[in-house]
């Protein structure tokens, strides 16, 4: 353990360099608009490919060891659904070496049966009826509490002053922590996973987030709240409790897995229905359509491009061999963008016929906080319709676009409407 307090941490200022924008830099932000036509190329010339999209882009990414497995990519719906449907073939425990290494032993990595079984006692914290009471006394409170703060001025950078932290204050506040710790614990999440391209910023992070819970940890068990963490530590299942360890685990997989994931694909959903009008037109006169819009924005522009597994034995998928310890990546948004799937996937269209898209992922691995993204998205989304009349993108702003190549969203959705 740190001789720093891990109750009070240093203020986010205190190194000069940004996590957030170097993590958007290093995974294609501001280099990658638009993937998706070279998605659909190498799917076209093969379903499973050889190359990897940055390869074909000609982008400098992570350098691939000497000696590394064979990787390759898996482009089309059917594909990725067969590999996200077949734990036995296609293994999580690529993780291992990579994010398992700051974030402990997590689900993420985890394959069956012990994935299941883990599975079952993390579900315990996300009923239904958690669902309901974060929705009514945090969610809602927190995204008017962010809309309150520019409602009267006319306009906003909707990514900066919503989309971006009302997510992290939700996780944190599900969490119990104090608000002073909010930023600090936002920015030691984002440093985690920036260990794909600064290994030791991210084994610090680690370190902090680990000294940081262990504090918290024995004395939500001794006085249990309602907070996420008190549920964890008194979860059984079966007799069966989570420890320490995996508890913490949990903790640091969760603000990266729910909080950075929400505000893209919340963001993403935004810049759609903006460049859409006739679109969020349709939204405001008939609520109904939330639901479908959300799924849409989803499928349209998931926030992260694509996942890893390990083949486990000599195998193939769509007439393509795969050598037993090859890696495949496992490309959710090539399969979101599968015109055999989804007819005319380049465009943004609400009312599409509604089918199932991977921006979840598919089979046991599925997403176990997608109901808390929905519901997160859903109001956000009925805010700003209720509290920013004749909400558009500011007619000034130039060239607002998505982009990236593993994580996607726009860098900014600068936006005019009536003041309150």
């Amino acid at each position: 353990m740190s001789d720093r307090d891990p109750r009070n941490p240093e203020p986010a200022d205190a190194e000069t360099s940004d996590p957030f924008d170097e993590l958007d830099r290093a995974y294609g932000a501001g280099t990658v608009r638009d993937p998706y036509a070279v998605f659909a190329d190498m799917r076209r010339e093969c379903p499973v490919h050889s190359e990897r999209p940055h390869e074909r882009m000609g982008l400098e990414m992570l350098p691939v060891p000497e000696g590394a497995p064979p990787a390759f990519s898996v482009l089309s719906h059917d594909a990725v659904s067969e590999v996200l449907r077949d734990g036995e073939r296609f293994s999580s425990k690529v993780y291992e070496l990579s994010v398992g290494v700051v974030m402990g032993h997590t689900i993420l990595e985890m394959d069956e049966p012990e994935h299941g079984r883990y599975r079952g006692l993390l579900q315990k914290a996300f009923t239904r009826r958690a669902l309901e009471r974060w929705r009514n006394e945090l969610v809602v409170p927190v995204v008017n509490e962010h809309v309150d703060r520019f409602a009267g001025r006319g306009r906003a950078d909707l990514i900066r002053e919503l989309t971006f932290p009302f997510p992290v204050k939700v996780i944190a506040c599900m969490l119990g922590l104090p608000e002073g710790d909010f930023q600090q614990f936002h920015r030691w999440a984002v440093e985690l996973i920036s260990i794909g391209f600064d290994w030791q910023r991210g084994l610090r992070a680690s370190a902090s987030l680990h000294d940081y819970f262990s504090q918290l940890l024995p004395e939500r068990k001794q006085n249990p709240g309602d907070d996420l963490i008190s549920v964890l530590a008194a979860a059984e299942l079966d007799g069966a409790k989570l420890s320490d360890e995996e508890i913490i685990a949990f903790l640091r997989l969760l603000m990266p897995a729910g909080a950075e994931t929400t505000y893209r694909s919340s963001s993403n959903l935004v810049f759609g229905l903006l460049t859409h009008t006739d679109q969020l037109e349709a939204l405001r006169a008939d609520r109904k359509l939330i639901g479908p819009a959300i799924e849409e924005g989803l499928r349209w522009e998931p926030p992260i491009t694509g996942i890893m597994r390990q083949v486990t034995r000599d195998t193939e998928l769509a007439g393509v061999a795969l050598p037993k310890g090859a890696m495949l990546n496992v490309t959710l948004a090539a399969a979101n963008h599968d015109d055999a799937r989804h007819p005319d996937p380049e465009r943004f269209d609400i009312f599409r016929v509604s089918k199932q898209h991977m921006a979840f992922g598919y089979g046991a691995h599925r997403c176990l906080g997608m109901y808390l993204a929905r519901m997160e998205t859903q109001v956000a989304l009925e805010a700003l319709l209720d509290r920013l009349p004749n909400l558009r993108l500011d007619p000034a702003a130039e060239d607002v676009h998505v982009t990236g190549l593993i994580f996607r969203c726009p860098a900014s959705l600068p936006v005019v409407f009536d003041p309150a």
